[in-house]
């Protein structure tokens, strides 16, 4: 099991990867593409980070559910960054790795935290 430090710590690194990727993106994504993508990759540790700030195991599963669905929301967005031109096959399969390892974290941790919430 991971603690909540632990896949916050995670997605923020990944927050970070996804910043510096997107500063190359040319100026006229600024306002579409750039900003979605950041804004879906800060979501994911910041969602974490409410949840576990939240008064029970039901609500703080909540907030991982929304942080999981930022996290594919964002790997949508790099697929659709790449087949734009926009980043590199390489970039873009570098960051999905990381992704994915999140997205298992966050699904894991939610489910362990709902089953010890039931019993």
């Amino acid at each position: 099991m991971h603690s909540f430090k632990d896949l916050k710590i995670c997605s923020m690194e990944l927050a970070k990867v996804v910043y510096e990727t997107t500063a190359n993106f040319p100026a006229n994504e600024r306002y579409g593409l750039t900003s979605q993508i950041n804004r879906a990759a800060v979501s994911v540790p910041s969602n974490i980070a409410e949840g576990a700030g939240r008064n029970s195991a039901k609500e703080f599963a909540q907030f991982l559910s929304i942080a999981l669905g930022s996290a594919f929301e964002l790997e949508t967005q790099l697929i659709l960054a790449n087949s734009f031109g926009l980043i590199s096959k390489a970039s873009l399969e570098s960051i999905l790795q990381q992704l994915e390892q999140i997205q298992k974290m966050i699904y894991s941790f939610k489910n362990s935290i709902l089953k010890k919430s039931i019993i």
